[in-house]
């Protein structure tokens, strides 16, 4: 019976997880699923490693942690692969400037991860939840976090500093950055289709309801677009990114909203689905006619080219350019527009190998190379966890 690791990345509306065997050196995929929790009915769906159902469940109410289904995805395990459960990951958006690594979490680390949610108040508490659950649960269960900042943990001044009074920055107000487990599976994968490409230039363009990019030298993060929160940078599906700090002046001074409504208003009614007015799916937004959706696109291009080359400043030049994320492995319009908007840099994308949309999509008179890679965030946790579990760390 293999050793299996249990991985969980939490959203805002669902858990995606996979059940990895970790007895090898490395992880291989037996099932993945998808725990809703938001439907009518919330439900349980496992999947095979191609897609097959294997299994799924509804239940007609919840308790206050979503434990039910929690406990719905061990008995599924332990009914298929019997006693072989090693660790359960969890993907935890930020891990502030203590941790640079994933850890075995303790109620200790528990408490300070949760202090940090004003930081991530979207995400932090979603990837908590399932660790308490797990906690009742199974109490002697091991449990290890992976930090989207962790990635980006060697940041330095001046792309980690904010222009403010430097005593909020030795209080850790600073730029963090996120999407680290899709940035490091995506870097490493290129390493291996492109291993002379491996200490260039690059820019990977993490694009999908939530979106950043990363600048890398050497393999490592020498900069990125989001900030102390998942909020700044790149428009979003329903997060602003960059914003003039006046106008949340404004909201609070002049339309006399409160801290909470602005925090709601950032976070959940801006971006493509405050711009468009109708929705936060680029998809919808590709197939509509309307004026709105199409402005809502253009902004969503525009910035996102702007940060392209803002990375570019960073590295002195750009060889590389990597596309992932939903978006960015699915919209080929989204890439095209962006390419154009680009073009002064040389960045071409051949229209056909674009329409494929994978691997290698520059064309041959391009100055940048440019790929579509899909991410693997679940296979990432779980290479963390199966070195942590064999008491190697894995930095």
């Amino acid at each position: 019976m293999p050793d299996t690791v249990l991985v969980l990345n939490s959203g805002s509306s669902s858990i995606k997880f996979g059940l990895f065997d970790v007895s090898a050196a490395e992880p291989t995929l037996l099932c993945k699923g998808l725990l809703d929790e938001h439907e009518a009915r919330p439900r349980l769906v496992v999947k095979g490693p191609a897609g097959e159902d294997l299994f799924e469940t509804r239940r007609e109410a919840l308790d206050a942690n979503g434990s039910h289904l929690f406990a719905d995805v061990l008995a599924f395990i332990e009914d298929r692969f019997a006693d072989s459960l090693r660790a359960v990951g969890h993907r935890i958006v930020h891990g502030g400037s203590d941790y640079s690594g994933p850890v075995i979490l303790t109620d200790d680390i528990t408490a300070k991860l949760e202090a940090l949610t004003p930081l991530a108040p979207l995400h932090q508490p979603r990837c908590l939840t399932p660790v308490r659950a797990f906690a009742a649960i199974r109490p002697g269960l091991t449990q290890i976090a992976c930090f989207d900042t962790a990635f980006h943990h060697g940041l330095a001044p001046p792309a980690s500093r904010f222009a403010i009074p430097r005593r909020f920055e030795a209080r850790g107000v600073r730029r963090y950055g996120f999407h680290g487990l899709s940035f490091e599976y995506v870097a490493g994968r290129l390493s291996e289709i492109a291993p002379e490409l491996a200490t260039r230039r690059t820019v990977i363009a993490h694009l999908g309801n939530g979106a950043s990019l990363c600048a890398l030298r050497d393999g490592r993060s020498i900069d990125t677009t989001m900030g102390l929160t998942p909020l700044d940078g790149l428009v979003m599906g329903t997060r602003c990114g960059t914003i003039d700090p006046g106008v949340l002046l404004y909201l609070q001074q002049h339309e006399s909203m409160s801290v909470e409504e602005v925090q709601h208003l950032l976070y959940h009614e801006s971006g493509l689905f405050g711009v468009s007015g109708t929705s936060a799916d680029m998809r919808t937004l590709l197939a509509s006619g309307e004026s709105a959706a199409r402005e809502a696109v253009d902004l969503f291009t525009f910035r996102a080219a702007q940060a392209v080359a803002m990375m570019a400043t960073t590295l002195g030049g750009l060889d590389c350019l990597v596309f992932t994320g939903g978006i960015g492995e699915h919209a080929k319009e989204i890439r095209g527009a962006i390419g154009e908007r680009l073009a002064w840099m040389g960045v071409h994308i051949d229209a056909a190998s674009n329409d494929a949309a994978r691997g290698r999509i520059n064309g041959s008179d391009s100055a940048v190379e440019i790929f579509v890679i899909p991410t693997n965030e679940e296979m990432t946790i779980a290479r963390h966890c199966a070195a942590l579990i064999r008491g190697r760390h894995v930095t």
